[in-house]
């Protein structure tokens, strides 16, 4: 009966510890799996109770993200691009932006502001997305999506330059908008190359 008993109770601590280890498993998963840059927002929506404070923080974690997606895509043009001028400008954008997301990790440090630390769901789409493409397909894609970011990041950076409430974050968005215009530029240089079309201000415009 003893040993009966004995191994009832062995059975029993196995399955918790089964259970316990399925829990586990499942919550470093979904810890894995959580966005990033979500995860920043969350802890920065704990840390500041302003609206004003709120924007600038969120700003910082927009230029993250546009950073360390930046630096991804880079790297894979690196890698794919068939067009020596488009690995070249992968070269330069991974280059440029990884100094602004040094400048901007340690503002944030500063600000006690917290931001993605790896390539959000949103940059790691757009990395498997263009990774798909091979030779001019992956060249002309690249180019066209550089041109586009970079629209929309000069964007995210002139709002910030006027609307940011802190001195800090206003100077560093001011103080990179001309690399961004440049990155733009760099982009609708290779984009050309292909003569394709670009948007800007909201017209469309055939480069030959």
């Amino acid at each position: 009966m003893k040993k009966k008993n004995y191994i009832k109770r062995a059975l029993m601590m196995s399955t918790f510890a089964a259970a316990v280890f399925l829990v586990t498993s499942c919550e470093d998963d979904k810890t894995r799996s959580a966005d990033t840059k979500a995860i920043a927002e969350e802890r920065n929506d704990e840390k500041f109770d302003k609206n004003k404070s709120e924007k600038d923080a969120q700003f910082i974690v927009n230029a993250a993200e546009i950073n360390l997606k930046q630096i991804h895509l880079g790297q894979l043009a690196q890698k794919n691009g068939k067009a020596d001028h488009i690995k070249e400008l992968g070269k330069m954008l991974e280059k440029e932006h990884t100094t602004s997301l040094t400048d901007l990790t340690a503002l944030a440090k500063r600000k006690s502001i917290s931001i993605p630390s790896l390539p959000t769901d949103n940059s790691t789409e757009a990395y498997l997305e263009l990774n798909k493409k091979t030779g001019k397909d992956f060249d002309k894609a690249y180019a066209n999506k550089m041109v586009r970011e970079h629209k929309d990041a000069i964007e995210t950076f002139e709002d910030a330059s006027e609307d940011c409430s802190d001195d800090d974050i206003r100077k560093w968005a001011i103080t990179n908008l001309p690399h961004m215009k440049n990155h733009l530029d760099r982009s609708i240089q290779s984009q050309k190359k292909f003569g394709n079309m670009y948007i800007a201000e909201n017209k469309q415009y055939i480069i030959r």
